[in-house]
């Protein structure tokens, strides 16, 4: 009811235990409040909100549109929904190193467990696009260092993402991983990994977890959960998967109205009216007014 009991820096602590436990945990990406409590119920370990989903969900493209403004407060919202640790995208920042490090104190009280910053210009690109360009290592190293020096609880995590692979290959990834470990990184993001060999070949080049990102019609296979921790990888993201299948059905629901002037035959694939009730804990609410919930949901939802 209401929003999470869990505390931010409860969370945090559970994001690290998480990423120190040997076994690889699986974060779906939420694209409202709702889904992110939808991710709790079936037993997943953790929340990812994306910046391409946060974008898109205001019509926009990932290039580095949106501000921190609206990251923070729309994450901030997924976040108190949840008892669960939710790990942001941070894009590149924000800005220039002042800019990160409020970008990392805005997380904190919105109440985030971590974030990833990555290396890239801005205007950025979709880690799965080509064309992309990534600043030097000095600057890329210089964003890490202000967002760990900024944060005021030792547990929110500071994951390092880094888009060099696309650009000058693996190695270079290795060396840029090193770095930005160096330069206070808990954590590395890799992006755009083509097969589970260059996964591990992130792995043997650094000691802390790393991340690997599941997205639809990207570089990287869809690996299993499986074969991912067999490569030495911590944590998985489905970033847009949530989004994609929901919009999908959107349009064939659109589609369908449409041409049949009704949305009748599409009825079966909907979230009930009792299912949507219990997800939004109806009847909860009644503790606080007796009139809220005082009605029989009809048989037919």
């Amino acid at each position: 009811m209401l929003y999470s009991t869990t505390t931010p820096e409860q969370k945090r602590l559970k994001l690290r235990d998480l990423l120190d436990s040997g076994t690889i945990a699986q974060f779906p990406g939420a694209f409202n409040p709702l889904s992110a409590r939808l991710i709790e119920e079936k037993g997943f370990p953790g929340v990812y909100i994306s910046g391409a989903v946060l974008a898109n969900d205001l019509g926009l493209p990932d290039i580095g549109l949106t501000t921190l403004t609206e990251v923070a407060t729309r994450a901030g919202q997924i976040a108190r929904m949840t008892e669960l640790p939710c790990l942001v995208d941070a894009d590149t920042g924000f800005g220039e190193p002042m800019n990160v490090a409020r970008t990392i104190q805005e997380l904190e009280n919105a109440g985030l467990a971590g974030c990833h910053i990555e290396d890239q210009f801005n205007p950025k690109r979709c880690g799965h696009l080509d064309g992309k360009n990534v600043v030097d290592t000095d600057t890329a190293a210089k964003r890490i260092r202000a967002a760990a020096d900024a944060r005021r609880d030792a547990n929110f995590l500071i994951m390092a993402r880094t888009d060099i692979r696309a650009v000058d290959g693996i190695q270079a990834a290795q060396e840029r991983a090193k770095a930005l470990v160096d330069a206070g990184a808990d954590a590395i993001f890799p992006e755009a990994m083509k097969d589970l060999s260059e996964f591990q070949a992130i792995r043997d080049a650094v000691d802390v977890p790393i991340l690997a990102n599941m997205t639809e019609f990207g570089k990287s296979e869809l690996f299993t959960a499986e074969q991912l921790q067999g490569a030495g990888v911590n944590m998985v993201i489905y970033p847009v998967t949530l989004l994609r299948i929901a919009m999908g059905a959107a349009e064939s629901t659109l589609d369908t109205i449409k041409r049949l002037g009704t949305q009748e035959v599409r009825v079966p694939a909907m979230l009930t009216r009792a299912r949507l009730y219990d997800l939004v804990d109806y009847e909860a609410y009644n503790h606080f007014d007796t009139g809220v919930f005082n009605f029989q949901i009809p048989g037919i939802h």
